[in-house]
């Protein structure tokens, strides 16, 4: 299939006959449609919802995430939504739901951080020495009788729990505080003794305890972590990022989190020789407990299509306030289903002819649990009232077709409210080249266009659908088409395993993820309007999408391979010829399965064998020998991707293996890292491939790699029982 990207771009366009420029109309829905859905579509609705989800500390299995679950499905049921649910499938750590271990649930009643002072009594007239000199290895300290103790106050879990580390333990101590710097490398500790006492560390916890508390004893920790890299990296001092300890660790401690200001001040003083003695008080723990998945429907219309589904996806977890992330993407999907269910509810909508589903779970490890969960694992609790879940049920969630089976596609929110404090760009994210699909394109078209009268009403004043929230900005959107990158949800459903298309709508950066800074007053109406209105509009698309109504899809499709050929020309030019050879090729025959991919929703219009859907057919970099010519097929089981969430299934059996870390995990190549090498290279094998034709497809994705380093990492799977050498 040797091809240009010119030339195949010209021979799909005359395929695709009858295109026509857009212009300012509205995409693939007629534009009474899409009026209908701008006009219902409430940024303030949405923001509500989302200042009442930011109220719990929202860790999995708690009592804050279950608060917050009943607030999500009293909603539903105000808002008329069918078969609303709390799915609850049980963690207890030994569970397993496909590549996820399950997690035990975490609780915390209390938590203080004090510094222990002491301060001389008015009625005392004793003295009072204290004499320290650390760097002699020295410390004398004498207190009269006649002093008070005093504790001050550093951290409060009641104040803002994202100040305790999920999965800390129960304490009550009083310690001396250590700097260890970093804490993770064993060169930290040395000539300091921090047995039995609290470390200062500036990594994160699960980072510091095994070497911290299990090699050299230490009581507890205190973190000063900052939050991801960005351009404004470091520059508020005042953040307090949230905080892990592992899971699984055997080193069971408490951690508290600090922003670096505190931290500096305490280093500061640590370092001219002062004594600090910090008490540590902490109520919390990890408990046999369920992950629990809100759910709720609209049914379908059409007699057959209705057992099809597609998707509405968040997750309901993270620390208070968690705003954008991710109270956002939740409480968009809720507005999402609050004006589809009101729009169909007065014939100002048909009723779609799929069944739209909605689902609120714990991040990847409740999704995980929802697709590898039913039968014996399953159950659902019900009520009539908020607060009130006792009551189980027998469903036909749980005795119906494999819910993997009716899911068609998954519109995914992971964080999409951010306003200009946050620095957020707005991305719509493709999926992986193992899983070429129409369904991100259709996402696109409606983003394109909310760009267009976003910016134009901005630029203006004047716009036929500005979506501009009374409550919130005026700013364009801008949002941006970007390619597949892992860490939500969306790698849950694309994941080989699953094979189904997910459209990622997400923020990043953000400069207050995951700290007490994201809160609801840096979110923005305007933006959940406009993000409910594209994920409103796709999925209502999807679900009407039929034989019938495939026209309007070809308009906006034959435009997406304008756009992977234009990609791939970027992409091309750094690269020598036979890689570009190979980038250019597999690019086309990607957008080109992407289009056919429709076919799953309307029948094959194209005709039986169009297009061979094979890598065999194209050519590849290197005449496969030796073990290029190696074949792997994924086993059934299990189910899902192997980096998850607080567990690394690949880490973990490949340690028992004795198998030593494949280079690959640890590349860097042009476009992608060790991660999305890895993932990609397991979708790909499907026992039809060999090793060439997978290096190949991962090099033209994320840019060239070692063929030696992907055998490496496909043999290293076969040992652990994850794929099979096909003979």
């Amino acid at each position: 299939m040797k091809m240009t990207i010119a030339a195949g771009v010209g021979i799909w366009l005359g395929i695709f006959c009858g295109v026509e420029a857009r212009a300012q109309k509205p995409p693939l829905l007629p534009e009474k449609d899409v009026a209908a859905l701008a006009n219902e579509i409430s940024g303030e609705a949405a923001k509500r919802n989302l200042e009442g989800i930011a109220r719990f500390h929202r860790q999995r299995g708690s009592k804050g995430f279950h608060e917050a679950a009943e607030l999500v499905a009293e909603r539903l049921r105000a808002y008329g939504l069918s078969d609303v649910a709390i799915l609850q499938f049980p963690a207890d750590g030994k569970i397993f739901y496909g590549t996820q271990r399950s997690r035990p649930a975490w609780d915390a009643e209390e938590g203080t951080l004090e510094e222990v002072q002491w301060g001389s009594m008015q009625d005392c007239n004793g003295g009072t020495t204290v004499a320290t000199d650390r760097r002699a290895g020295t410390v004398t300290v004498k207190i009269s009788e006649c002093s008070e103790r005093i504790l001050k106050r550093i951290a409060s879990y009641g104040a803002e729990p994202v100040v305790l580390a999920e999965d800390s333990e129960g304490a009550d101590v009083e310690m001396e505080l250590v700097d260890v710097g970093e804490g993770t490398k064993e060169r930290d500790y040395k000539g300091e003794d921090v047995k039995g006492k609290i470390v200062l560390a500036s990594a994160q916890p699960d980072a510091v305890q095994d070497l911290a508390v299990g090699k050299f004893g230490a009581a507890g920790i205190v973190s000063y972590a900052q939050n991801q890299k960005t351009a404004w990296w470091g520059e508020n001092e005042n953040l307090i990022r949230w905080g892990h300890l592992d899971t699984f660790s055997s080193n069971k401690t408490f951690a508290f989190m600090v922003s670096p200001k505190t931290a500096r001040v305490l280093q500061k003083r640590l370092d001219d020789g002062e004594r600090i003695v910090l008490h540590a008080h902490v109520k919390a723990g990890q408990h046999a407990g369920n992950y629990e998945v809100v759910t709720a429907t609209i049914p379908g219309a059409d007699a057959k299509l209705k057992e099809e589904e597609i998707a509405f996806s968040c997750h309901l977890d993270h620390q208070r306030p968690g705003a954008n992330d991710n109270a956002s993407g939740c409480s968009a999907i809720l507005e999402v289903a609050r004006t589809l269910q009101r729009l169909i509810d007065e014939k100002k909508l048909e009723r779609p002819a799929r069944t739209i589903r909605f689902v609120f779970p714990p991040e990847i490890e409740g999704t995980l649990a929802l697709l590898n969960g039913k039968g014996q694992y399953a159950t659902l609790s019900a009520s009539t009232e908020p607060g009130k879940t006792t009551i189980r049920v027998a469903d036909s969630f749980l005795n119906g077709p494999d819910l993997t089976k009716r899911i068609k596609a998954v519109i995914h929110m992971d964080m999409v409210g951010g306003g200009p404090e946050t620095k957020a760009v707005f991305h719509v994210t493709r999926g992986p080249m193992s899983l070429p699909s129409f369904v991100h394109d259709v996402a696109w078209a409606f983003a394109d266009w909310v760009n267009e009268e976003s910016y134009k009403f901005a630029a203006t004043g004047k716009a036929d659908y500005p979506m501009v929230a009374p409550e919130g900005g005026k700013e364009p959107l801008r949002a941006e088409y970007s390619a597949f990158t892992l860490g939500s949800d969306h790698n849950v459903y694309e994941d080989s395993s699953f094979g189904i298309p997910a459209i990622y709508l997400n923020d990043w950066p953000d400069r207050y993820i995951h700290t007490n800074f994201d809160s609801a007053a840096n979110i923005d109406p305007t933006k959940l309007k406009r993000v409910a209105f594209i994920g409103a509009a796709s999925g209502y698309f999807l679900a009407v999408l039929n034989a019938g109504k495939a026209k309007s899809f070809d308009k906006a499709d034959a435009a997406a391979l304008v756009r992977a050929a234009a990609t791939a020309k970027a992409r091309m030019a750094s690269l020598p010829d036979k890689e570009a050879d190979n980038l250019s090729t597999r690019w086309l025959f990607n957008a080109t399965l992407a289009m056919l991919s429709v076919r799953d929703f309307v029948g094959d219009l194209a005709g039986p064998g169009f297009v061979k859907t094979q890598d065999q057919s194209l050519p590849t970099t290197k005449t496969p020998a030796g073990d290029g010519l190696l074949k792997f097929s994924r086993m059934r089981e299990p189910r899902g991707p192997l980096a998850v969430f607080g567990y690394d299934y690949f880490a973990e059996h490949a340690k028992t293996a004795g198998i030593e870390t494949p280079k690959l995990l640890s590349y860097e190549g042009l476009w992608g890292a060790g991660e999305e090498y890895a993932y990609e290279v397991l979708n790909f094998a499907d026992g039809k491939r060999n090793a060439q034709e997978i290096r190949d497809a991962v090099s033209a994705e994320y840019g060239p790699v070692p063929p030696e380093m992907v055998v490496e990492y496909l043999k290293a799977l076969e040992k652990i029982g994850v794929v099979e050498m096909v003979k």
